[in-house]
Protein backbone atom coordinates (compact mmCIF):
# COMPACT_ATOMS: atom_id res chain seq x y z
CA UNK A 1 0.00 0.00 0.00
CA UNK A 2 1.38 3.65 -0.93
CA UNK A 3 0.56 6.36 0.92
CA UNK A 4 1.15 9.84 -0.57
CA UNK A 5 1.02 12.96 1.80
CA UNK A 6 0.46 16.34 0.55
CA UNK A 7 3.10 18.99 2.48
CA UNK A 8 1.74 22.28 2.41
CA UNK A 9 4.43 25.29 2.72
CA UNK A 10 3.71 27.69 5.19
CA UNK A 11 4.91 31.07 4.93
CA UNK A 12 6.52 32.17 7.98
CA UNK A 13 6.99 36.00 8.12
CA UNK A 14 9.68 36.72 10.94
CA UNK A 15 9.73 40.19 10.24
CA UNK A 16 6.29 42.07 11.89
CA UNK A 17 7.45 45.23 10.57
CA UNK A 18 7.93 45.91 6.99
CA UNK A 19 10.80 48.15 7.15
CA UNK A 20 13.01 45.38 9.05
CA UNK A 21 12.97 43.71 5.49
CA UNK A 22 16.80 43.46 4.63
CA UNK A 23 16.89 45.49 1.17
CA UNK A 24 19.05 44.91 -1.42
CA UNK A 25 21.83 47.49 -1.85
CA UNK A 26 20.11 50.03 -4.31
CA UNK A 27 17.22 51.16 -1.78
CA UNK A 28 19.74 51.66 1.22
CA UNK A 29 19.38 55.19 2.33
CA UNK A 30 20.17 57.20 5.65
CA UNK A 31 16.98 57.34 7.00
CA UNK A 32 17.99 58.92 10.53
CA UNK A 33 20.80 61.25 11.39
CA UNK A 34 21.81 63.37 14.75
CA UNK A 35 24.60 64.52 16.38
CA UNK A 36 24.54 65.98 20.09
CA UNK A 37 27.70 67.37 21.61
CA UNK A 38 28.58 65.68 24.93
CA UNK A 39 28.90 68.08 28.05
CA UNK A 40 32.84 68.06 27.72
CA UNK A 41 32.11 70.09 24.06
CA UNK A 42 34.95 68.13 22.48
CA UNK A 43 33.10 65.27 21.63
CA UNK A 44 29.95 64.56 19.87
CA UNK A 45 27.76 61.58 19.95
CA UNK A 46 26.60 60.60 16.96
CA UNK A 47 23.57 58.89 15.67
CA UNK A 48 23.15 56.81 12.63
CA UNK A 49 20.54 54.85 11.28
CA UNK A 50 20.32 53.10 7.90
CA UNK A 51 17.95 51.43 5.71
CA UNK A 52 18.23 47.14 6.87
CA UNK A 53 20.34 45.95 4.53
CA UNK A 54 21.30 42.75 2.57
CA UNK A 55 24.67 43.47 1.66
CA UNK A 56 26.80 45.29 4.10
CA UNK A 57 27.59 49.02 3.32
CA UNK A 58 30.28 51.29 4.16
CA UNK A 59 30.42 54.66 5.29
CA UNK A 60 32.37 58.12 5.40
CA UNK A 61 31.54 60.67 8.26
CA UNK A 62 33.15 64.11 7.84
CA UNK A 63 32.72 66.53 11.11
CA UNK A 64 33.79 70.20 9.41
CA UNK A 65 33.71 73.34 11.07
CA UNK A 66 32.20 76.41 10.01
CA UNK A 67 34.58 77.17 7.72
CA UNK A 68 34.66 74.04 5.78
CA UNK A 69 38.10 72.46 7.09
CA UNK A 70 37.89 68.87 8.38
CA UNK A 71 37.76 68.58 12.02
CA UNK A 72 37.54 64.45 11.84
CA UNK A 73 36.66 61.58 10.43
CA UNK A 74 35.38 58.06 10.56
CA UNK A 75 35.62 55.16 7.68
CA UNK A 76 32.82 52.47 8.41
CA UNK A 77 33.85 49.51 6.22
CA UNK A 78 30.94 46.80 5.84
CA UNK A 79 28.90 47.81 8.88
CA UNK A 80 26.93 45.09 10.03
CA UNK A 81 24.54 47.06 11.72
CA UNK A 82 21.79 49.31 10.02
CA UNK A 83 22.00 51.52 13.82
CA UNK A 84 24.75 52.91 14.65
CA UNK A 85 26.11 55.34 17.14
CA UNK A 86 29.72 57.01 17.40
CA UNK A 87 31.69 59.30 19.38
CA UNK A 88 33.50 61.77 17.50
CA UNK A 89 36.42 63.54 19.03
CA UNK A 90 37.00 67.24 18.26
CA UNK A 91 40.82 67.81 18.96
CA UNK A 92 43.77 70.61 18.90
CA UNK A 93 41.50 73.24 19.42
CA UNK A 94 41.27 75.12 22.95
CA UNK A 95 38.00 76.03 22.64
CA UNK A 96 35.19 74.03 20.60
CA UNK A 97 32.43 76.50 20.50
CA UNK A 98 30.96 77.17 17.14
CA UNK A 99 29.09 75.85 14.13
CA UNK A 100 29.57 72.35 12.38
CA UNK A 101 28.17 70.16 9.90
CA UNK A 102 28.74 66.28 10.08
CA UNK A 103 28.62 64.83 5.98
CA UNK A 104 27.46 61.12 6.14
CA UNK A 105 27.79 58.81 3.27
CA UNK A 106 26.88 55.14 2.82
CA UNK A 107 28.90 53.34 -0.44
CA UNK A 108 29.51 50.46 -1.90
CA UNK A 109 32.68 49.54 -4.05
CA UNK A 110 32.82 53.58 -4.78
CA UNK A 111 31.71 56.38 -3.31
CA UNK A 112 31.21 58.23 -7.23
CA UNK A 113 28.46 59.04 -6.49
CA UNK A 114 27.71 57.37 -2.79
CA UNK A 115 24.59 55.30 -2.26
CA UNK A 116 23.13 58.24 0.19
CA UNK A 117 24.46 61.21 1.68
CA UNK A 118 23.23 63.67 4.36
CA UNK A 119 24.06 66.21 6.56
CA UNK A 120 23.70 67.39 9.63
CA UNK A 121 24.08 70.92 10.79
CA UNK A 122 24.63 71.34 15.00
CA UNK A 123 26.22 74.03 17.48
CA UNK A 124 28.50 74.02 20.27
CA UNK A 125 27.88 76.42 22.85
CA UNK A 126 30.29 79.00 24.33
CA UNK A 127 31.56 76.90 28.12
CA UNK A 128 29.64 78.27 30.86
CA UNK A 129 31.59 79.40 33.60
Amino acid sequence: MLLLRTVELMDINIFNDPALVPQPRDKIVIERLAATPYPDRHRVHVEVQVTMFLERPNLLLVLRNAQGHIVNELNVIATMHAQMEFTIHIRNVPDPMGDYTLDVEVFYETRQPPQDKKSFAFSIPHMED
